[in-house]
């Protein structure tokens, strides 16, 4: 299907490394090691469901650039205290800090993606677009042995601008030495993968393990990424 394909550009979270599962293992940890229920959250379920939500969307504020890193990573967990009932003066606020130091060396990845990608390793040349940060991401690639597979990491914090910007996905060519026939993009994200993608000219598959709908004008989906041994 993709005989004229030479680079697939992957993003990493929520894609390849497991996001919400190495997220929901650390809370667990934290929950814990904070005594979060002497607080009053009698349920570390409800305060995964309140965080989960919360980070997801500050993340697609953080993609479309209205919001800094900064501004994420101070309001993700005091928002999920408060709305939880915590009073001001009682939220942890070294919470942060120790869940972005245990999160990213957890290594769960989705189902498949080690064979998936040592079989398109020895087919086409491997990059990473990731828009998390640089220090997370490097350590999360390390740990979850994932840089064999991959020829370029490009983070946007060292490009300067977040996908959907068409400065990375052009710098990010340039880094590969690739054309845009050539590629192709997968991830998750409807507005930071594919349609930054698409709207650069580039040709992008939606991953789409949680089976939102899919917009029509997004013609290629994966709900698993074994699917991708078919595709190419």
């Amino acid at each position: 299907m993709h005989h004229s394909k030479k680079h697939i550009f992957f993003d990493l979270d929520h894609t390849i490394w497991d996001f919400d599962r190495n997220a929901e293992e650390t809370l667990n940890e934290l929950y814990h090691t904070y005594k979060l229920g002497d607080l009053g959250l009698n349920s570390c379920a409800d305060f995964i469901a309140t965080y989960t939500e919360n980070n997801h969307q500050l993340w697609a504020d953080y993609h479309l650039g209205k919001i800094t890193k900064e501004f994420l990573r101070s309001e993700r967990f005091s928002k999920t205290f408060l709305q939880m009932g915590i009073h001001p003066d009682a939220v942890p606020h070294q919470f942060e800090d120790d869940y972005v130091s245990i999160s990213p060396t957890k290594t769960n990845l989705f189902d498949g993606a080690e064979d998936v990608l040592t079989y398109l390793q020895q087919k086409y040349t491997l990059h990473i677009i990731s828009n998390g940060f640089k220090e997370t991401t490097l350590t999360k690639m390390h740990l979850s042995k994932l840089n064999p597979y991959f020829q370029n990491v490009i983070i946007s914090e060292d490009v300067g601008v977040n996908k959907p910007s068409p400065i990375i996905f052009e710098f990010a060519l340039d880094k590969a030495k690739a054309k845009k026939e050539e590629s192709i993009m997968i991830g998750d994200s409807l507005e930071a993968d594919i349609y930054g993608a698409l709207n650069f000219g580039m040709e992008a598959i939606f991953f789409n393990p949680t089976q939102k709908e899919k917009p029509e004008n997004v013609k290629k989906e994966i709900l698993h990424l074994k699917e991708l041994l078919e595709l190419f």
